[in-house]
Order: structure tokens, then C-alpha cells, then sequence
């Protein structure tokens, strides 16, 4: 049996970070410590909307009321879950605790952001992930195997998808830029680009994106962009282009989807992580019904966040890929707020309209 593991959660902001909570409880090698401060006043009664204390009771994890108990406890590692512009608070409490991060996506919503975070951890003698989970995907570790091999020609050019439901209801902040820092840009953009980042590690030079509300226009307090399409010039050449809309529709039987095209000199390469599963009707309301099936990517991702841990090996993906989709990110922004321009990613200055 390896060595107990103190394993913290440093707030409930997130939609996956119940869900860590309840991989992290069911680990026999883990002990568990959560914290949500900033949900304690939530009032909400509906599981999926509980933050804070309320929370960690419907879970039946331990938990404490402030951070400062939380670091206090000397975790081993730290899962962070707040709304993303609020990452920095926990990573300069978690850096100056010495202790190892986890940090869900994006890291930051700026370059220069997070280039800090970086530093922080880096000064800090600790390692700092980003919660990238679909590079885990047994699909897209064939894929890159393949490529890495030239099984399958040179890559001449990439695709993907990340749609998904509008977070609305069971965690608002994902459409408001004050905490979310964007909308479906900041939300969906960067899985997508961290399949391309896991390939290649290229740097990104050029980015052109565009953006609209036109999808759930009616929705109350949605103040964000809910479609987008981004294209990404890499330093080695490549080009990606990313949808990373909000389209999937809210009855939908799932939440949404990922998928990756790679298209090469001798083929197509084509892989959904998430779309394994038996399709078909409810018996009730004749609803549509998907049940997936599959790796947990999520656990498969902490166990890589537990070695290294245990090993002293800052596990991937790390703060420089999250640096380089927040590069992405911040990009795509600016060239949507100037309807489309090309942005250089060097100087994030747009060097061309859109045609």
C-alpha cells in the first residue's frame, strides 16, 4: 500500500469540484480536507447548487471553514476549485504552504497571469498542474503514440470540438467575466488547445477568433459570449481551429462532447473520448437517453497528480501548457473584441482585420 496521502480541496466554486471530492473520499490512500469559504453564505437547497458546509455534509467529506485551517492542516497536495479569476489567492496561499497544486482549467485567463502562477510554484520549490483531464484518454494516448511513431504521415493540420450544455443554474459564475473571466472563449477553448499543447508543445504565434450571443439570447443574467470559433497558428507550422460553443441544447441527454481531428499527408485521425456509450428512449416522457461508459478521466488524472506527489515528479500537464492555452485564451478574446482580427501572440496586439 503506498504511503496515506493529505489531499486538499480549496473550494466548491467549480462544477467538477464535488465531483474530485468524491473520487478523492472513495481513494483508500487519500485522507480528505475540504474548504469553501467563499460558498458558505449559498443558500441553495438543490444538491447540485450546494457550496460550502452544506456541501461537504451531502458528500460526507471533513471539512474546515476557512483556508487558512485548510493549509494549516499541512496537505500534501491541493486541488484548486475557485472561479478562475480567483486561482491567484490559492495558489500564493498553497506556494507559500510548499504545497503541490492541482488547478482546474484555465490556469489564468492572461498570459502574464499566468506566467506567475508559474513562478510562484516554481520559487516555491512545488509543482503546479492544470486539471486537463481528456489528455489521460486511452484514445488520445493512441493517438499520440501514433504520431510520435509517424505511423500515420505528418500532420498537416488539427479540429476539434468541446460543446457542451450553458452553465447556468448549478454554478452561474461560468457566464459572468468578472469571475469566469470570459465566456464559452474561456470555457471551451482550452481542452481543445491542450490536445494540440500535449502533441506538439509548440508555441502558440498567431490566434483570430470570433464570438456571439446568438445562442440562449433569452437567458436571463448571461453577460458572456455563448458561441465561438478560434484558429491557432503554431510556431512549428500547424494550425488549429477549435468550436467552443455553448450549443448543446439543455435537454440534451449529456452535457456535451470533445473531439480531436488530425488530419495528416496520408490520412484523417479522428477521436471523441467522450462519445462511447448506448443511445435510445426513456420508457417515461420518451426523452432522449445516453449512457456512457469508459475511463474516469478525472481519477486518471489525480492518480498522475498522486505520483507525482509521492515521486517529487511535477506531473503534465503543467504550468507552462497552462500557460500556453492562457496565452491562447487572452488572444482569442482580443481578436474577438476586434471582430475577428489576428492577434500576435508575442506582443497580443491585433496585426490584421478580419477579411
Amino acid at each position: 500500500m503506498p504511503r496515506q496521502l493529505k489531499i486538499a480541496v480549496a473550494s466548491f466554486a467549480h462544477v467538477h469540484a464535488a465531483g474530485y471530492a468524491t473520487l478523492l473520499a472513495s481513494m483508500p490512500d487519500v485522507t480528505l480536507l475540504c474548504a469553501d469559504p467563499d460558498g458558505a453564505q449559498t443558500s441553495a437547497t438543490e444538491p447540485g447548487q450546494l457550496r460550502g458546509r452544506a456541501l461537504a455534509d451531502h458528500l460526507g467529506v471533513s471539512y474546515v471553514d476557512t483556508y487558512e485551517e485548510l493549509f494549516a492542516w499541512k496537505p500534501d497536495g491541493v486541488i484548486i476549485c475557485s472561479e478562475n479569476t480567483r486561482h491567484g489567492e490559492l495558489i500564493e496561499m498553497a506556494a507559500a504552504a510548499g504545497v503541490p497544486m492541482l488547478c482546474e482549467k484555465p490556469l489564468a485567463v492572461t498570459r502574464a497571469e499566468a506566467q506567475r502562477y508559474t513562478a510562484l510554484a516554481a520559487d516555491a520549490g512545488v509543482f503546479l498542474m492544470v486539471a486537463y483531464p481528456v489528455r489521460f484518454a486511452a484514445e488520445f494516448q493512441d493517438l499520440a503514440t501514433a504520431i510520435r511513431r509517424n505511423e500515420l504521415g505528418s500532420v498537416v493540420a488539427l479540429s476539434g470540438t468541446n460543446n457542451g450544455k450553458i452553465p447556468v443554474g448549478d454554478r452561474r459564475w461560468f457566464t459572468d467575466p468578472r469571475l469566469a473571466g470570459g465566456g464559452a472563449l474561456v470555457d471551451h477553448t482550452v481542452h481543445v488547445a491542450d490536445l494540440a499543447d500535449a502533441l506538439f508543445e509548440s508555441e502558440p504565434v498567431r490566434v483570430r477568433a470570433v464570438s456571439n450571443q446568438i445562442l440562449h439570447r433569452a437567458v436571463p443574467g448571461v453577460d458572456a459570449e455563448t458561441a465561438g470559433l478560434v484558429q491557432v497558428e503554431y510556431a512549428n507550422g500547424l494550425s488549429l481551429s477549435i468550436d467552443c460553443s455553448w450549443s448543446q441544447p439543455s435537454q440534451a441527454p449529456v452535457w456535451g462532447g470533445l473531439t480531436l481531428d488530425v488530419l495528416t499527408t496520408t490520412t484523417l485521425a479522428h477521436i471523441a473520448p467522450f462519445g462511447h456509450g448506448l443511445s435510445g428512449m426513456t420508457d417515461e416522457g420518451r426523452r432522449a437517453l445516453f449512457l456512457g461508459f469508459g475511463e474516469n478521466l478525472d481519477a486518471k488524472m489525480i492518480d498522475a497528480f498522486k505520483r507525482g506527489i509521492r515521486d517529487g515528479h511535477a506531473p503534465v500537464p503543467d504550468g507552462a501548457a497552462g500557460t500556453r492555452t492562457a496565452t491562447i485564451v487572452e488572444a482569442a478574446l482580443i481578436s474577438a473584441a476586434y471582430q475577428g482580427g489576428v492577434v500576435d501572440c508575442a506582443t497580443m496586439q491585433v496585426v490584421s482585420s478580419a477579411s
